[in-house]
């Protein structure tokens, strides 16, 4: 059992952490919120032992073994399945001393090992390291091959593996994908021991910890149930006191207009004065602030595009040295909001850059709209943001010779009032950086988004800003995020991207959940039968592709008949907007309108006809 006791943390004037109290269960299994800089992280750092504090504040039962994800991450040249099993350091202390030990010492090593399970520890650590997405090839490669990022995974995986009596995580899925993210909810939701895991991931929070610890202006409370039961507790906690403080306001209105009238008066002196003692002892209710959470705001194309603003056909997409993705053949309409599923490392990101024309096809042919706009936000563009420059400064070179009061406006929709405006990028959170680079990606109004894990560093207030900013968006987007919350609340479409193309996946996150934690076993059974389906799958291909083909003509020539229409359409609206035709002939201006109509009518049906075609296309 944790036990923390009127813990107080000050940085200069700020106070962190204010007489904070709380007992947290042996077992439970709890979520830490808050907003961004309410000191999550300096609460693991005081029950950590890295920061001083009160040697009565924090009780930890004696011998408690408290583990983290290391600060650094491994790099050296010890496989990634060795640093894994060398995390259990009682097991690799024991297994080392076996090799020497003897007699009645050599049974009471083999005694101990069977009981904390070290001889199924390689086959244990390698189903962790499996499900944060390392293969058994990868395991057995040195960390020094891998990125930053990957290696954090494997910290991660190490004290996962060392299953600490007290585990504290923090922000876990920030370098996960989104795979390793369902994972790790199944794994956390089985967790035999405490654990306290700072998230803004509402999924995580909801499916895998028993308790919410709420810190919230230096003070925290415990509440029992995921979040959303959280969420509902706190709301009627505010109802509740903002009724009571009204109440209490009343009467404390009420004692002083009387202490006022007749505390002077003699025969009334007596009364007087035993309300004032009661004033004094009334102990004012504090009203519950929420924070202002600043509206994400993406502005919407001022004119829609004619479907679709993007067609691929036999295309492959990679690099020179290399060739990441084949067999695309897909359409991208207007208003289309599409989920890229799959694991890091399987070509998302090769996939945005075609999609958004910054990446040319090695072969086959990518069609886009001659009028689209793109814009495109991944999390390592922040370090495009001048850090010396304030929003307004970022805004203002998009808005070059407009008046400063435009610009500031500009910047205000952006979430960057008076309060934000001036203060130079590098002193902003990393929240604010991101809201400040999607507003400047976004500032156009542009037909198509692209959002590359958009969700980290913002927390739960934000996310659910961004949602409604998204679902208010009347443009095309492509989400690629870990936050399964986000991709369910905003994308109509899923597209997996995996086996080096990318394709339909026809069914929601839960079967996507199930087809992520059948992996293992899937894959030996698709390994035992593929040798015989990889024939009849070419075979079956070739007798598609031929089927598709009358369909794929007919497509073509669809978007033919839509693109002259459209150009007839803007010929007419020419005509009209410039009025002599209405001067000259009245009647003939009529049947202008009328033509007008007719094309638009056209238009519509012929529309109507793309995307279900497109829709049979896809479907086989």
């Amino acid at each position: 059992m944790l036990r923390v006791n009127d813990l107080t943390y000050r940085i200069g004037d700020r106070v962190i952490l204010d007489g904070a109290s709380f007992t947290i269960p042996e077992g439970a299994r709890v979520g830490l919120v808050g907003r961004n800089g309410a000191g999550k992280t300096t609460l693991f750092r005081a029950i950590l032992g890295d920061l001083p504090t009160d040697d009565r504040a924090i009780g930890l039962p004696k011998g408690m073994r408290i583990g983290a994800v290391a600060q650094e991450a491994p790099a050296g040249p010890e496989t990634l399945h060795a640093v894994v099993l060398a995390a259990d350091t009682e097991r690799a202390r024991l297994m080392q001393e076996a090799e020497t030990a003897d007699g009645i010492r050599r049974a009471e090593i083999e005694t101990r090992l069977v009981d904390i399970g070290a001889h199924s520890a390689p086959a244990r650590a390698a189903a962790i390291l499996h499900g944060l997405g390392f293969d058994a090839a990868a395991q057995a490669r040195p960390c020094s091959d891998f990125s930053g990022g990957w290696r954090m995974r494997v910290a991660l995986a190490a004290v996962l593996f060392s299953e600490p009596d007290l585990l504290l995580l923090d922000e876990p899925t920030n370098y996960l994908d989104i795979e390793g993210t369902l994972w790790l909810y199944d794994y956390l939701q089985k967790y035999p021991r405490t654990a306290i895991i700072i998230s803004h991931d509402r999924d995580l929070l909801d499916e895998s910890v028993d308790h919410i610890l709420h810190l919230d202006r230096g003070k925290l409370t415990i509440y029992r149930g995921g979040y959303t039961s959280f969420a509902r507790q706190l709301a009627e906690k505010r109802v509740l006191q903002a009724k009571a403080k009204a109440k209490q306001d009343v009467e404390r209105a009420h004692l002083q207009s009387f202490i006022d009238r007749f505390k002077a008066k003699a025969t009334k002196a007596r009364q007087a004065q035993s309300r004032m003692k009661r004033l004094a002892k009334m102990e004012p209710i504090a009203a519950l602030i929420e924070d202002d959470v600043p509206v994400i705001h993406l502005p919407s194309p001022e004119k829609p595009l004619s479907p679709p603003i993007v067609a691929m056909e036999r295309v492959q997409a990679g690099y020179a040295d290399r060739i990441v993705l084949s067999g695309l053949n897909l359409s991208l309409a207007p208003d289309d909001r599409v989920a890229l599923l799959g694991a890091n490392g399987n070509g998302k990101s090769t996939f945005c850059k075609l999609i958004g024309g910054r990446l040319a096809p090695l072969t086959g042919q990518v069609k886009r709209s001659s009028k689209m706009d793109v814009a495109y936000f991944a999390q390592h563009q922040l370090d495009e943001l001048r850090p010396a420059e304030s929003a307004v400064a970022h805004v203002r070179t998009l808005m070059p010779g407009e008046p400063e009061a435009k610009v500031r406006s500009a910047a205000a929709r952006l979430g960057f009032g008076a309060a934000k405006a001036d203060t130079p990028v590098q002193q902003l959170s990393g929240g604010e950086k991101a809201r400040l680079l999607m507003g400047l990606a976004a500032f156009r109004g542009p037909h198509l988004l692209i959002l590359d894990e958009p969700t980290n560093h913002l927390d739960i207030e934000s996310r659910q800003a961004l949602v409604e900013a998204i679902n208010d968006y009347e443009g095309a987007v492509i989400l690629v995020s870990h936050d399964r919350f986000l991709v369910e609340a905003c994308a109509d479409r899923l597209w997996l991207v995996s086996d080096g193309t990318v394709k339909t996946f026809d069914g929601d996150m839960d079967d996507y959940r199930r087809l992520v934690l059948a992996g293992p076993e899937r894959e030996e059974r698709d390994a035992e039968s593929s040798g015989g389906k990889q024939a009849e799958a070419r075979r079956a291909g070739v007798e598609r592709r031929a089927a598709l083909a009358p369909m794929r003509k007919r497509l073509e020539g669809v978007e033919a008949r839509m693109a002259k229409l459209t150009a007839a359409i803007a010929k007419i609206d020419a005509a009209l907007e410039d009025g002599t035709a209405f001067r000259e002939n009245a009647a003939k201006a009529g049947e202008i309108a009328r033509m007008r109509a007719e094309a638009a009518d056209a238009l519509a049906a012929a529309e109507e006809e793309w995307l279900n075609l497109s829709a049979e296309i896809e479907a086989a």
